[in-house]
């Protein structure tokens, strides 16, 4: 505090230089020394004469004072003074920085670093050793004592401190704790409540003062999504209770072009004081298929991202076939029912044979009235249900007049059959049809409607048993058991006591047909997988997630037991997508019983934050105040002098007419040069001018505007083309006719251009237009991001068919001979294919292709890097080693003279194949 303002200083031992403001006073007065005054009679002769340049016997006080101000301005400055300091109690002795970084710490893992480089500048003017903790660091047992260093050194070591993606418990900290030397603690904490806070806080608090630094925003997480009543059901949490901004969750994933974008999103609306909020996603099952993973729109942490696995997926059902074929009754069979129903959420395998099925590996295989099967089939089947999988039987005609189930369990049945079947509703029945009896809780049926109009008009009866009521999972109005299940080993046996079609009741007409099915589709998902399920499985990590919610490769990382899956993230099994074959399990940050309760804090102890509104520096501002006071000491000197008063109004004029024209030529946005401007596209009408597709990103146009220039001035020096500057060019807005050659680098974010930009460019690419697309990615054609955005993004131009450049195309010779393409990298390079009755003719070594020019040409050499250059003409980028890289970029730039005269002038080398006939002609 200075004189009781709020004002504090970083330096403040500068503030000793104010003091030599008064000899800076006298040296100023004093130096030079003022003319003494001689009486001297011949002086008399010069009265009269006028001194043009006109000096003071001694400097004004006004401008002594103006100078003494510029000083101590420039004093206080570089002293550092602090508007509002916040004021920290004065510590001496070590100071550990101790933060929590688990998942929580992602969101905000910025403004920490912001804090802990406060506390060691503070720790620096102290001279005091610091360490830093983080809590996965000293959580484990055995954990390493810190490391006791300089401010300066970790100040450099600070980029190298990251979160990890999963929650972190404090463990042994305590004991690690216990073991510290004396010193204060600076505890940056998530605000969340976790077991053995409190123990390490005590641990802290017997070395030394503790200070808590604690965000004053809450957390939010996202549980792992799950199915319920055939849609996805995603819930969030929060830490506070505050109202906060709307949530925003979104399924995200590859869309048929193989490019991964938003699919669906959802709001999540809390209500007030709710710690959670749920929403219902019904989504289609193609849809929900290719949903990969959901998120929390803008908020960068592992715990509000949740991976998709198998128990999301579109299931594969197995229908055995060639048992219920009538021919020319295709429609009333029941595997043309079972098909309409399951053909919208399953995928569908049909086959006649039992094994062939198996091996495909369905989570379901349906049965349609079969009575019996083979000794080989039956015990292959048992063994592949109590392995986990479902068979569904569906009764019928066949299986009421068999003896399969008659008084003794069939394994591959759920209940034992009485003999012959009901009948109800007609002559000789036994009632009038029956409608349906509501679904139990037990069942998972619970929930679906019962429709009126759905009736059984005949059976297969189950023979009672003490069992029967635990088995049923449908009935009849009547309490008929309508479905049966009992369980298999790790699989379930399911029969439908009607069959599959409308010949003995209406459900397979009805929408429950459909649903009940998907019900028991779900019921196979391992949405909550056992431990027993995953004794013996080796899992190996695909992706993985990082602190900051982001899925990437998983790297080389050794097999996880299954069991040990099921005990949630963790240093051991990072978050991420692991993999046995064909099996996908999702091990996410948060679990189902996950909560987010904020931190409980003893009285003694007040959680506080950085308050960047309260303190301010004012050294920007006194250092300006220096540099404005010395121009005006300049200013003012020269007007002393008189050097400013005859031109003061011509300079003050010209002053004015610069500054004018600068606003004038100022550029409105951030683009080089405008492409849409009047004067920008008659200038390009009016000369050859190569272009650029601008992507986005600076640096992209950057390199591509430079290897534009280098191409142009290559152009100048061997050909007759004489180009302008390149522009970069906006395929929404720019007028694109006015441009021969348009330059497309194409990368991972290159956006999607619009329905209105793609008429633009149709039109562009009809009337002549030639663009060269650059994935960048040393080959065009792979499954990298670029080759799948540049797909995505051509697909909607409709080009024609491609192939590789041949070697008699009109490109390989329009000004150079060439034989590759290359640019940074070697690669093949695609054009419009020549059409099928292209021939060569005779004693000339290309084929006729007319006056045909390809529209586009595709690759991924990184033509721009090799062509190139920096404002003083060397290359920007290197090519290859050496000599072969030299000349690897002598083809590079070949390539691109040839490219632009194709462009210019389309396939006239191969007009030469007329030659031979206007000779002729000639002599005639």
């Amino acid at each position: 505090m200075i004189f009781g303002l709020p004002i504090a200083f970083t330096t403040p031992w500068l503030l000793a230089g104010l003091v030599a403001l008064p000899v800076l006073w006298w040296l100023l007065r004093a130096i030079p020394p003022a003319p003494l005054r001689q009486r001297f009679p011949a002086v008399v002769l010069l009265l009269g004469l006028e001194d043009r340049d006109a000096e003071s016997d001694r400097t004004p006080w006004w401008l002594l004072v103006l100078r003494l101000l510029a000083v101590a301005a420039l004093i206080l400055g570089f002293a550092g003074p602090i508007l509002n300091p916040e004021h920290r109690q004065a510590g001496r002795g070590p100071l550990l920085i101790f933060v929590d970084a688990g998942w929580t710490a992602a969101s905000d893992w910025p403004q920490r670093m912001g804090a802990i480089k406060d506390q060691l500048d503070a720790a620096a003017q102290a001279g005091r050793p610091v360490a830093i903790a983080l809590s996965h660091e000293v959580a484990e047992i055995g954990a390493a004592a810190p490391q006791w260093q300089s401010a300066g050194d970790w100040r450099e070591r600070l980029p190298g401190l990251a979160p990890v993606a999963w929650e972190v418990p404090y463990g042994a900290a305590s004991d690690w704790a216990a073991g510290l030397q004396d010193a204060d603690t600076i505890w940056i904490s998530d605000g969340l409540a976790r077991a053995g806070r409190l123990d390490l806080l005590a641990a802290f608090e017997a070395k030394g003062r503790v200070d808590v630094l604690q965000p004053t925003w809450p957390r939010y997480g996202l549980l792992p999504a799950r199915a319920e009543d055939g849609a996805l059901v995603l819930e969030a949490l929060r830490s506070g209770v505050t109202a906060g901004p709307e949530l925003v969750v979104q399924g995200i994933g590859p869309d048929p072009s193989g490019v991964e974008r938003v699919l669906a999103s959802a709001t999540l609306d809390f209500s007030a004081g709710a710690p959670r909020a749920q929403v219902h996603m019904p989504l289609p099952p193609e849809l929900r298929n290719r949903i990969t993973r959901f998120q929390l729109q803008d908020l960068r942490a592992a715990g509000a991202v949740t991976l998709a696995d198998d128990s999301l997926r579109r299931r594969r059902v197995a229908l055995l076939t060639g048992t219920q074929s009538r021919e020319g009754l295709e429609l009333l069979s029941p595997l043309h029912y079972l098909r309409e129903a399951l053909v919208p959420s399953a995928e569908v395998i049909e086959d006649a044979a039992i094994d062939t099925l198996i091996e495909a590996g369905p989570e379901v295989l349906i049965l349609p009235d079969v009575p019996s099967l083979a000794e080989p089939d039956q015990r292959a089947l048992a063994e592949w249900v109590a392995q986990g999988g479902m068979l569904l039987r569906f009764a019928g005609p066949r299986l009421a007049a068999a003896d399969t189930g008659r008084g003794v369990e069939d394994i591959l049945l759920p209940v034992r059959l009485r003999s012959g079947g009901r009948v109800v509703g007609g002559a000789m029945s036994w009632g009038a049809p029956r409608a349906l009896a509501p679904f139990p809780e037990t069942s998972p049926f619970f929930g679906l409607p019962v429709p009126d109009d759905v009736l059984v008009r005949a059976q297969i009866l189950a023979e009672p048993s003490p069992d029967l009521a635990d088995r049923t999972l449908a009935s009849l109005a009547d309490g008929t058991p309508l479905v049966t299940r009992k369980a298999l080993g790790q699989g379930q046996v399911v029969l439908f006591h009607i069959s599959a079609n409308a010949e003995w009741s209406s459900l397979a007409l009805s929408g429950l047909f459909v649903q009940m099915l998907e019900r028991l589709a779900v019921s196979t998902r391992p949405g909550q997988v056992e431990a027993q399920s995953l004794d013996g499985t080796q899992w190996v990590a695909e992706r993985v997630l990082d602190a900051f919610g982001q899925l990437g490769p998983a790297g080389a990382q050794a097999g996880v037991d299954g069991p040990d899956l099921l005990d949630g993230a963790r240093a051991a099994v990072p978050p991420g997508l692991y993999a046995d074959g064909d099996r996908r399990l999702a091990v996410n940050t948060l679990g189902q019983d996950a909560q987010l309760a904020p931190a409980a804090w003893p009285v003694r102890i007040t959680p506080r934050w950085q308050d960047e509104s309260a303190s301010r520096s004012l050294a920007p501002y006194l250092l300006a105040a220096a540099l404005i006071l010395g121009v005006l000491d300049i200013v003012a000197s020269l007007w002393i002098s008189g050097r400013l008063r005859k031109r003061v109004v011509a300079g003050a004029a010209r002053a004015g007419a610069m500054v004018l024209l600068a606003l004038m030529i100022v550029p409105g946005h951030g683009r080089a040069q405008d492409a849409d401007t009047p004067e920008a596209v008659i200038a390009a009408a009016s000369t050859v001018t190569l272009a650029h597709v601008l992507s986005g990103d600076p640096a992209t146009d950057d390199v591509a505007n430079a290897g534009l220039m280098g191409l142009s001035d290559q152009l100048f020096s061997r050909t007759s083309v004489e180009p302008a500057p390149p522009v970069g060019v906006d395929v929404e807005r720019d007028e694109l006719s006015v441009y021969p050659f348009l330059y497309w680098p194409i990368s991972d974010t290159t956006p999607q251009p619009s329905p209105a930009a793609y008429a633009r460019l149709k039109t562009y690419l009809a009337t002549g237009g030639f663009i060269l697309f650059d994935t960048r990615d040393a080959g065009f054609g792979g499954e990298g991001a670029p080759s799948r955005r540049l797909r995505a993004i051509a697909l909607p131009l409709g080009l024609p068919p491609l192939e590789q450049v041949p070697h008699d195309h009109v490109l390989t010779r329009a000004f150079y001979l060439l034989e590759e393409f290359p640019g940074r990298a070697r690669g093949p390079a695609w054009v419009e294919a020549a059409p099928p009755n292209a021939e060569r003719a005779e004693g000339m070594p290309f084929r006729n292709l007319n006056d045909g020019v390809s529209p586009v040409i595709i690759g991924g050499n990184d033509w721009a890097g090799a062509w190139a250059i920096r404002s003083d003409g060397s290359p920007m980028f290197p090519v290859g080693r050496g000599q072969a890289g030299e000349r690897q970029r002598e083809m590079a730039v070949r390539f691109g003279v040839n490219l632009v005269m194709h462009v210019l002038t389309g396939n006239y080398k191969s007009d030469q194949v007329h030659v031979p006939a206007l000779l002729e002609r000639l002599g005639e």
